[in-house]
């Protein structure tokens, strides 16, 4: 079998290779560079994680390529991001990297050339009455399901998950044990510019600054200044630069440039019990054959350990789900993820309307 394996440096896609070798495949390495190094604001730093690599497949015996997705990465990620953003929206472009430039890009350019691609995602894949279902990780701490939830089913069969089974301790094993270059590295902190770049320095590269006032939502009272609805999104509490605090973003009023703040934990306005879904993409087929009293599921609006019990409903347009418990910060732009009532499946997932 003919295995590209993506390597980013990290100890993750490291023990990937370990693991495919112990097995008795022998990889092909890619390095997906999505770096600007002509931007001094948007460099993605790739010198260490391509030595990494490049030590990874010397170790092994295994060839490693570098392939430039930089244009495709800002054409495609970058320009989603800033579209939702600019509509008052709260984007993940984790998601759509997934979806667009690792499985979608790479594999119309180089992956469709191989059998499988291994990925060092915390994430399974199982075979069910002949069809690939993907389906969570052993550790809920690092389970990435979530960031996958985009991806079509092409993609989701092609694709092996090779430390899925495995808790992050127990991969940081393997990496101490075989003596990898990479088994102390510190885990990285998101895709590209988001983890190396200031998001709102980003944003302000893109959007300027706008200054508006932030109202507090009980009383209708300007309490501060902002720089602009862009940098701030539903549910953030942090940020804002109001004493007196806490105090939580509750919405955003784009064509007056206002921001709302309601201050308190338990402020009720903060919750919600439902939302609405629209573009729901469904990753192996439509399990919901009959849904008109609604079917019971397991869902996520933000990357946590936890799932949420809830039920949805098909509407005219999309999909509708009522939790089962109060929901903080159900950001319009975000990714309602849905699974089975086990939390097993990830079935797919919708843009929060």
């Amino acid at each position: 079998m003919e295995i590209a394996s993506l390597l980013s440096g990290g100890v993750d896609s490291s023990v990937v290779v370990h693991l495919l070798k112990e097995a008795g495949y022998n990889p092909t390495l890619f390095y997906i560079k999505i770096g600007m190094d002509d931007d001094e604001l948007l460099h993605c730093t790739s010198e260490e994680d391509i030595e990494m690599a490049s030590l990874i497949a010397h170790k092994y015996g295994c060839k490693l390529e570098i392939i430039d997705l930089h244009k495709d990465y800002w054409d495609n990620v970058v320009d989603y991001t800033i579209r939702k953003v600019k509509q008052g929206l709260t984007p993940n472009p984790d998601v759509m990297c997934n979806k667009l430039i690792k499985f979608g890009v790479f594999e119309q350019r180089v992956g469709k050339y191989f059998d499988k691609t291994a990925t060092g995602h915390y994430a399974t894949t199982t075979e069910i009455d002949a069809k690939t279902y993907l389906t969570t990780a052993k550790d809920p701490v690092k389970d990435q399901t979530d960031f996958l939830a985009q991806i079509n089913y092409l993609q989701v069969s092609k694709l092996m998950f090779p430390i899925g089974h495995l808790m992050k301790s127990e991969v940081r094993d393997i990496a101490l044990a075989a003596n990898l270059p990479s088994s102390k590295r510190p885990d990285s902190q998101g895709i590209c510019f988001l983890g190396k770049v200031n998001y709102n320095d980003f944003i302000r590269r893109y959007l300027g600054e706008k200054e508006g006032p932030v109202v507090e939502f009980e009383t209708g009272k300007i309490i501060g200044r902002h720089k602009g609805y862009w940098f701030h999104t539903v549910g953030q509490r942090k940020g804002l630069g109001i004493s007196g605090g806490p105090w939580y973003v509750i919405k955003k009023d784009i064509d007056a440039n206002i921001v709302w703040a309601s201050k308190g934990f338990d402020v009720d306005v903060q919750y919600g019990f439902e939302f609405s879904m629209c573009d729901f993409h469904f990753i192996t087929e439509n399990p919901w054959k009959n849904i008109k009293n609604g079917v019971d599921i397991t869902f996520k609006i933000r990357h946590t350990p936890e799932f949420t019990r809830g039920k949805i409903f098909k509407t005219s347009d999309g999909y509708h789900l009522v939790s089962g418990q109060r929901l903080q910060g159900i950001a319009p732009g975000q990714f309602g993820v849905i699974y089975d009532a086990d939390s097993n499946i990830c079935i797919g997932s919708g843009e929060i309307k």
